[in-house]
């Protein structure tokens, strides 16, 4: 199915892995549920796809085991672009995986061992964010919410973020850390209070998992975590964000 056939009105889905019989399979169960899925099988034309101008996807589910490309190599390129929420599958179950998609900017990770139901309910947590935005974008006469912290500026009505005059392409539970630790400026919030605040979105929580986003989102922001400039661990505590001077 190609980007321009993709029926308007409906939440359009990308599907980059090389096993069609899966991708048929996901289609199959998806599209009664108003979702339109495309599927391309390749690592190079995952990204081609995913990053042309225009591209319509709400969401991609990309898979690390790919022909050429990898699913790792794929989403830096995606990421270097679109900040279009991505949910990994891979066959393999290793923590490292996981921890290496979310290093790279995943919103969530399946084993292929998902059911079809789990699949659905991880895709509507890693869409609800970006239906927020939209809903925020139809009303422009609400003034919008901003937070600054020295040269960061959070808007969250619009879900943005700038570091002086560059803006932040960030995902979208990066943006909700963002934003949890702008608005605490000066206190600390612990691991548990901010899985807590991303927590409907059903990700797949486990050890370190707040400490990788948190490592994407200081590379992000152009902060060390050696001589934070925002960001600061506190020791057996959690996370600080600190106004620069």
């Amino acid at each position: 199915m190609n980007a321009e056939t993709i029926a308007a009105g409906r939440t359009r889905l990308l599907m980059i892995d090389d096993d069609k019989k899966l991708c048929r399979l996901v289609a199959t169960y998806l599209e009664p549920l108003g979702f339109a899925v495309a599927a391309v099988h390749s690592g190079a034309e995952g990204v081609e796809r995913a990053t042309a101008t225009g591209a319509p996807w709400h969401a991609i589910i990309l898979d690390v085991m790919l022909p050429g490309l990898d699913g790792f190599e794929v989403l830096k390129k995606i990421r270097a672009k679109s900040a279009v929420p991505v949910l990994m599958l891979t066959a393999r179950g290793d923590e490292m995986d996981r921890i290496v998609g979310l290093e790279v900017g995943a919103d969530d990770y399946l084993p292929k061992t998902f059911s079809t139901r789990e699949l659905l309910a991880r895709l509507r947590a890693v869409l609800r964010r970006s239906a927020l935005s939209a809903t925020a974008e139809t009303k422009p006469e609400t003034p919008p919410a901003e937070l600054v912290v020295g040269e960061l500026r959070v808007n969250l009505a619009a879900r943005s973020a700038a570091l002086g005059a560059t803006p932040l392409l960030l995902t979208p539970v990066e943006f909700d850390l963002l934003a949890s630790l702008a608005k605490a400026k000066g206190r600390v919030k612990s691991r548990e209070a901010l899985l807590d605040e991303i927590r409907d979105r059903n990700y797949d929580v486990f050890d370190r998992s707040i400490d990788v986003h948190i490592s994407s989102l200081r590379k992000n922001i152009g902060d060390d975590a050696k001589e934070p400039r925002f960001i600061r661990t506190v020791r057996s505590a959690g996370y600080l964000m600190t106004a620069p001077e």
